[in-house]
This record gives C-alpha cells, structure tokens and sequence, in this order.
C-alpha cells in the first residue's frame, strides 16, 4: 500500500526488452534504498512495481505486458521523470489517502490555469472511471493524491499548491499529457458491493 505522498522525483536510465515485457531501471535522487529489499515494491508513476535489482541511487523493475497496456509505462523514454514512493511500512504517517498502485486507466491533461500561487488542472478520463470520482473525493494521478475539485461527466479538476507542483512531476506536465489514474479504493469497492463491474 501507499498514500500518494510523493518522496522523490526519479527518471528513467534504461529500457530493456525482454521478449513482450520490458525491464527498466530507475534512477533517483532522494529515496532511501538502503532500507529496501530485493521484491519490495516502490510506486513509479503511481504504478506499484517490484524491485528486481538495487544499487544505491538506481532500482530495477520488470513490466508486464498487462502493466504496459494498461499504463503510461508503454510510452516512456530514457530520461522520462517518474514519481516515486516506497510502500508503506507499519507506523509509517498516512498523508495522502490509501493507494494501492494498481491503475485503473490513463487520463489526459485537457487544461491548466493558474489559481493565485496554486494552478487548476483539468483531466478527461475514460468514461468507464468517470462513475467513480466525486466532488471533494480522492484521487491518485502518477502516484500523486489529490482532491477532486469538481467532475463534469469524464472530466474532472484537480487543484495543485505549489509544494506539489515542485516536488511532483505534475508541475511540468503539459496539455495533452498523459496520466496514471487510480480511482479511489472505497469508491471501488462500493461499486462492487452494488453489483456493477469494477475497471
């Protein structure tokens, strides 16, 4: 599990092809990977993704092609900036909300405007998602929990202060962007209570 609170702001050193699937290694700058191990997962993009190989400042993953086809993953190119976060551990502070890191699609940046120091960004998601965002309720983008501002039928708002804009990739993001989108967890689950097929 994770909570959206970003911890660093990483990039992507290599791509490798294995066969249908991809191996990548992520560099980063200040996420502590001497506490991690080999098969812990660390949130890239908001995608949860096993580590296969650690070194001090760099981590290895391996994508499926499941992931590939259901993320952003498929697109990325050596240098592309990732957000990051290490799972949860017992006692860690719960900041953001519960993420699990496994994406339910990917949305577009449609519009950004400034809002005095914060900005308002703008997303169209799929209309299979859009049921699942509520005023005033959760959402992760890229690994980063936000409050959903406003939603008019697949779009929905999101505001970013600028703390997030500079410690996430989402204040570099340009109109036509694509994103990782988890819907939140409960508002799965009570869909799935009410008889209706999740994403």
């Amino acid at each position: 599990m994770f909570t959206g609170i970003v911890q660093d702001i990483g990039w992507v050193q290599a791509l490798e092809r294995r066969g249908a699937d991809l191996r990548v290694t992520i560099g980063t700058q200040r996420l502590e990977l001497s506490r991690a191990a080999l098969g812990d997962s660390i949130a890239v993009a908001g995608v949860c993704l096993t580590a296969v190989g650690l070194a001090t400042h760099r981590f290895d993953v391996d994508v499926s092609l499941e992931t590939l086809a259901r993320t952003t993953l498929g697109g990325w190119q050596i240098g592309q900036r990732v957000n990051l976060e290490p799972a949860l551990r017992a006692g860690d502070a719960l900041g953001g909300h519960m993420v699990a890191g496994h994406i339910d699609g990917v949305g577009e940046l449609l519009a950004r405007s400034a809002q005095a120091r914060s900005e308002q960004l703008r997303f169209r998601v799929p209309p299979e998602l859009s049921s699942y965002l509520a005023r005033k309720g959760s959402v992760c983008i890229d690994g980063v929990s936000l409050t959903v501002n406003a939603v008019e039928g697949d779009d929905f708002e999101v505001n970013l202060i600028p703390h997030t804009l500079e410690v996430t990739t989402l204040g570099q993001l340009a109109v036509g962007g694509r994103v990782n989108i988890e819907v939140d967890l409960i508002a799965r689950y009570v869909q799935r209570l009410l008889g209706e097929s999740a994403p």
